[in-house]
């Protein structure tokens, strides 16, 4: 069902049209009376049953309760030839109110929590994705008390590929199934102590990318990006963000952190479940959020490992001969980004860096030698006051240059595919629209990896600048 005009279809645009006709008709002159409630009955019917076969969000039910109870006052009325005596106006008003009231709190919801429609990515290649799952022999995991556990991350890919059918199946936003991506919708409702109805739109989304499509042709090499989500995200967390590097030929690897991401499904069916809860002692969340952000950074460097193997050919898959794995970069979203600025510190492979919007975890930072280019949400006078200097006095280790870009207008998970499927409140997503923050993501990071994985000439500095305040250090 494709999302058209304020996150409604045309079909539940029809329905909601033909509920609010049928609460107005009763204060209609007599003529016009029938006819609009005939005409909003049968368009009402006919709409309500094409949703059912489609599948009825529930915010549309609030909708079509409305008019149901509309019409179950109507209903009489119509099966009379004559016209039947109506209920005094003062008696109907309180009626026709609450049913309006009704109907309107549905499309509000509709609006508010739409059914995320991915932008097109906008490169010259089309975009395959894969999932696979990696242990490491080296690292006990240390979330569990079995000796015998080893580390183990979920890693989706997204990369160059051929063009194939237009009616090629696409992939499931939050999962590689339909059941996979409600549950994973489900565990984000839950980590985030959210009724789960709020998320029930994400999970039945599709994105451009084609499952296992063939990679693109041409023998070209690819630059890496690695992505660790924010605490209690998932890999998926910034799909439209991927979909564009990897149109522009660029492989993007996205982790899942079991027993850190909300909700994580192992290739053996089993799925953890993560619930993280502030102590309220700071030093102690502080002391928890650097264990994190450490096992993050280990994972990365691991991944990083595992991608080099995959294109020697030591690890079945498409993409052997296809990395460019000297040309590498760590990015992350909020905890994630303090990952990848440790991960940098520690493993000299990474060759740039991007934070979006993540304080940094490192307890002991020293100096490290890649480019970093960090993303802020428009941080407000007083608020998270440690935050911007401690930002800066990292960057500031980095013997490459450093930028930090603060993007006005915009909040925490402006920097994610938040914006395409939350409410527009600006403590939430900012207020730069539903598509404004995921563009202005992907234009500022494609110009900073260009620059830095590829080499590519042009002002960055000028690049840089169109999106917001900007700090070169």
């Amino acid at each position: 069902m494709n999302v058209t005009v304020f996150g409604l279809s045309l079909a539940e645009l029809l329905v909601l049209a033909a509920a609010v006709v049928l609460v107005l008709a009763r204060w209609l002159p007599s003529g016009a009376r029938r006819p609009s409630t005939l005409a909003g009955g049968a368009v009402l019917a006919v709409t309500g049953i094409v949703l059912a076969v489609l599948g009825i969000r529930w915010q549309l039910l609030l909708v079509l309760a409305g008019g149901g109870i509309v019409l179950v006052f109507a209903v009489p009325s119509l099966l009379r030839w004559r016209p039947a005596r109506r209920a005094r106006w003062w008696l109907a008003l309180p009626g026709s109110a609450a049913c309006l009231a009704l109907m309107l709190a549905g499309a509000a919801a509709a609006w508010a929590l739409p059914l995320p429609v991915f932008p097109e990515p906008s490169g010259a290649y089309a975009v395959g994705t894969t999932v696979v799952q990696w242990s490491d022999p080296d690292r006990p995991e240390i979330a569990t008390p079995r000796a015998d556990d080893v580390r183990t991350v979920v890693v989706q890919l997204w990369y160059p590929a051929q063009n194939g059918p237009r009616a090629a199946q696409r992939a499931w936003y939050l999962g590689r199934t339909a059941q996979e991506a409600q549950l994973v919708a489900r565990g984000e409702a839950d980590y985030l102590g959210l009724p789960r109805f709020v998320l029930d739109e994400p999970p039945r989304a599709r994105t451009h990318s084609v499952p296992d499509a063939p990679v693109a042709g041409g023998g070209d090499r690819f630059p890496l990006v690695l992505f660790s989500p924010g605490l209690g995200g998932v890999r998926t967390q910034n799909t439209a963000w991927a979909e564009e590097l990897a149109s522009r030929g660029y492989v993007v690897a996205a982790l899942d952190h079991p027993y850190d991401s909300a909700l994580v499904t192992l290739a053996d069916g089993r799925t953890i479940r993560t619930r993280v809860a502030a102590t309220g002692d700071q030093a102690e969340d502080n002391r928890r959020a650097a264990g994190w952000t450490a096992v993050r950074a280990a994972d990365l460097g691991f991944v990083l490992t595992q991608l080099v193997r995959l294109d020697r050919g030591e690890i079945p898959g498409p993409l052997t001969g296809r990395l460019d794995t000297r040309r590498a970069a760590a990015t992350g979203h909020s905890l994630g980004g303090a990952a990848a600025l440790q991960a940098a510190r520690q493993d000299p492979r990474f060759a740039a860096v991007i934070d979006l919007d993540g304080f940094p975890r490192d307890p002991a930072p020293r100096p490290f030698h890649q480019p970093v280019l960090a993303l802020t949400h428009d941080v407000e006078p007083g608020e998270e006051p440690d935050y911007i200097p401690r930002l800066t006095q990292v960057l500031q280790l980095s013997t490459a240059t450093g930028y930090r870009l603060t993007v006005p207008g915009t909040a925490h998970l402006t920097f994610t595919d938040a914006p395409l499927f939350l409410p527009p409140l600006p403590a939430l997503t900012g207020s730069l629209g539903r598509t404004a923050g995921p563009h202005i993501t992907a234009e500022a990071t494609a110009a900073f990896l260009d620059a830095a994985l590829r080499g590519e000439p042009g002002d960055l500095t000028a690049a840089l600048s169109g999106y917001g305040h900007l700090t070169v250090l």
